[in-house]
């Protein structure tokens, strides 16, 4: 099998037919698109250019003298790697087509055709070879366990190295499920306190009068049900690194208290009065705009810029491009692995809806997804029938115009809150309404729709 180097990044095209001025048309065209185009007359002339050159996509006639295009497909499916190849002819025909596609084509055209019709065709079956590229890619070095290549992140992986080589505080924000904890131990791991405990506090999850407690200590006694000392979080991380995932969520008070330990490296355990020095690194995130909370009183300004020296802002999944495919492909590699399951294969058409797809829920959807499909997938081969409802083509047969406001309402919150799994805080950030809102909505829906 060839495998040669390319000598640049322009995408390179060998386009094959007998007719010259066919030939003549087909590169001036595609050389205007911005391609880099080559040529030959013959399936001979063709196979000699490959053994010495790598191209992206072959474009060839089927009908030629001697070999003909269909053979041609067969040697560059079995004998080079990772090209495409497009089928042209003018003798159309529904057997030509189906042994064209069978013998993995990428798309047929039909002679006489018009730059209008050529230039969309290659540009998608360009974008299939692209993402399977893209699922077969291969992360770069010193991404801190992170999965992604896209510029995007290797502008985070750049701010988690200028954040390790310090002591100061982080922020780190982004939307659910961007990985907002990996980034955090990221840091911690590349930083001269690697050794020290990373210790990870879901401010959420702890209700506020306990989560004092929780984050500085105890003494015995101080309060019902204390009956010996414990140290808070802000102890155990002592040397090393406290995560403090969804700060935005603290209250007033909380904030308050958090401020002069963050600020002085000092607390004070619940029931005590005397001061405890901490060394303790930290680094707080958010999926909400704290700058907003801030300008609406909701969060401390103090606070947040003392927290906020070095803030490492997450891109939602659909704006990381080709990182889908090289996550896909982890995913599904390290789930089949687990599951002791055969590595499905994913065809072009989901592989072109994942692309496109919003992933409100990020990676951690993605993840999810992959997960489903490995185990109810009846073969190794996934394609568009296996995806949820919401990520398929669906047609609104009960749609109209004749529907009241409040139906059409109830179903696309129905629709948001299934895309966010019953997430009603998220849900209620798409639907840009504070979530007390969106729950009086729910209830209305309800009576309608039968909501939960």
């Amino acid at each position: 099998m060839h495998k040669k180097k390319k000598a640049n990044n322009r995408t390179k095209i060998l386009v094959v037919d007998d007719s010259l001025p066919t030939l003549e048309v087909i590169q001036r065209n595609l050389k205007a698109a911005g391609y880099e185009v080559f040529t030959a007359s013959d399936v001979e002339q063709a196979i000699a250019f490959l053994e010495q050159n790598t191209v992206d996509l072959v474009i060839t006639d089927i009908k030629m003298p001697k070999i003909s295009g269909l053979d041609l497909l067969k040697y560059v499916k079995e004998n080079v790697k990772d090209t495409g190849i497009m089928i042209i002819t003018g003798y159309p025909s529904i057997k030509g087509a189906v042994d064209a596609v069978k013998n993995g084509a990428e798309d047929y055209l039909v002679k006489p055709f018009t730059d209008e019709e050529l230039l969309p065709v290659v540009a998608k079956v360009l974008e299939k070879l692209a993402n399977r590229r893209a699922v077969d890619a291969k992360l770069l070095p010193n991404n801190h366990n992170i999965i992604g290549n896209s510029p995007n992140m290797q502008h985070v992986y750049r701010l988690i190295e200028k954040a390790a080589a310090t002591s100061v505080n982080v922020l780190v924000s982004g939307e659910s499920g961007t990985g907002k904890e990996l980034v955090a131990r990221a840091i911690h791991y590349s930083s001269e306190n690697l050794s020290g405990p990373f210790v990870t506090v879901n401010c959420t999850a702890i209700p506020d009068n306990l989560l004092e407690s929780e984050l500085f200590g105890h003494v015995k006694g101080a309060f019902t049900g204390a009956q010996a000392s414990r140290a808070g979080f802000f102890q155990i991380a002592d040397g090393g690194t406290l995560f403090l995932d969804e700060i935005g969520d603290a209250s007033p008070s909380m904030q308050g208290k958090l401020l002069r330990a963050i600020q002085n490296k000092e607390i004070f355990m619940v029931g005590s009065s005397r001061v405890q020095k901490v060394n303790t690194r930290i680094i707080t995130a958010t999926n909400t705009d704290l700058n907003r909370l801030v300008q609406k009183n909701f969060f401390r300004e103090d606070l947040y810029f003392r927290m906020n020296v070095i803030e490492i802002s997450l891109p939602p999944l659909h704006e990381r491009g080709e990182d889908i495919m090289l996550l896909l492909q982890f995913f599904k590699d390290k789930i089949s692995r687990d599951m002791n399951r055969p590595v499905p294969q994913f065809s072009d058409k989901v592989l072109q809806i994942f692309k496109n797809y919003r992933w409100q829920g990020n990676v951690r959807e993605l993840e999810n997804l992959v997960q489903r499909l490995v185990v109810l997938a009846d073969d190794d081969f996934i394609d568009v029938v296996d995806l949820p409802e919401q990520m398929r083509f669906n047609i609104n047969w009960r749609g109209g115009l004749n529907r009241p406001l409040v139906e059409v309402e109830a179903e696309h919150i129905l629709n948001v809150l299934n895309s966010v799994k019953g997430n009603k805080t998220q849900a209620a950030q798409i639907l840009g309404i504070d979530r007390k809102t969106l729950l009086s909505k729910i209830r209305r829906a309800n009576r309608l729709t039968e909501i939960e």
